[in-house]
């Protein structure tokens, strides 16, 4: 896949679409109720400082979490959140968040941190400025998970972690673009520290004998709940049949 492929796949997702609209429907809002500059500059920098932080908690708490796939009226938002994106995480269609999701995380922290530092302004800017990292972290997502190899070697580093994360032992790299807090809660890890391949790394922990007791993300999934590398599947379930 080239840049341009890259890019065009990109802007094909009507989530981008949906962010860059209301970026500049959020900018539109500042015009019409400025804050200063400087309380603008500050709303929004404080959004894309606290970016890496609340992913990490958003990724490790909630979409790694084993307690919303309990919660009969919760399991079918975490499997298309998360649940999905890990059972095969080059199946595009889930490979954006979904936006009744995403929306509300990204307005309930911004237009807080933004209303008290600017008003209505600094609130306007908080939020075009988490809608625009939003798509900035979409941005390297697809760039982990499609067929594009970086020639820069920082976004080389990171796909090579979050590939880790989704291939090798979930239980770590929860980082897209920045790994601090990873290094800093002790999460972050290269393969070879970790030789053991970790059994749910494809299933989040959700497994047959968990679905007996929480059978909603299974009936929501044909009834199946699929194990091993998406690519093999195919092949074992064949040699099952054949056994």
């Amino acid at each position: 896949m080239t840049l341009r492929q890259l890019w065009v796949a990109y802007f094909q997702y009507p989530a981008i679409i949906a962010y860059i609209a209301l970026s500049l429907a959020s900018i539109l809002v500042w015009a019409e109720f400025p804050a200063s500059p400087v309380r603008t500059a500050l709303a929004a920098g404080s959004i894309v400082a606290a970016y890496p932080l609340v992913w990490y908690c958003l990724h490790r708490w909630v979409l790694h979490s084993n307690w919303m796939f309990k919660v009969p009226f919760l399991a079918s938002t975490w499997k298309r959140i998360h649940y999905d994106h890990h059972q095969d995480p080059n199946h595009l269609e889930v490979l954006f968040g979904a936006l009744h999701t995403t929306l509300p995380t990204i307005a309930g922290v911004a237009l807080p941190i933004g209303y008290a530092i600017g008003g209505i302004g600094g609130a306007a800017g908080a939020l075009a400025a988490g809608l625009l990292t939003t798509c900035v972290y979409e941005f390297v997502h697809c760039i982990q998970h499609l067929a594009y190899k970086p020639k820069s070697k920082v976004i080389a580093e990171m796909k090579k972690r979050h590939m880790a994360h989704h291939f090798h032992d979930e239980r770590g790299n929860y980082g897209i673009t920045s790994y601090f807090w990873d290094r800093a809660l002790g999460t972050f890890y290269d393969r070879p520290e970790r030789p053991a391949k970790s059994p749910t790394v494809f299933n989040l922990g959700y497994t047959d004998e968990v679905a007996q007791h929480y059978p909603w993300v299974k009936t929501l999934s044909g009834g199946i709940v699929a194990s091993g590398h998406p690519r093999k599947r195919g092949d074992n379930s064949e040699k099952r049949e054949a056994a």
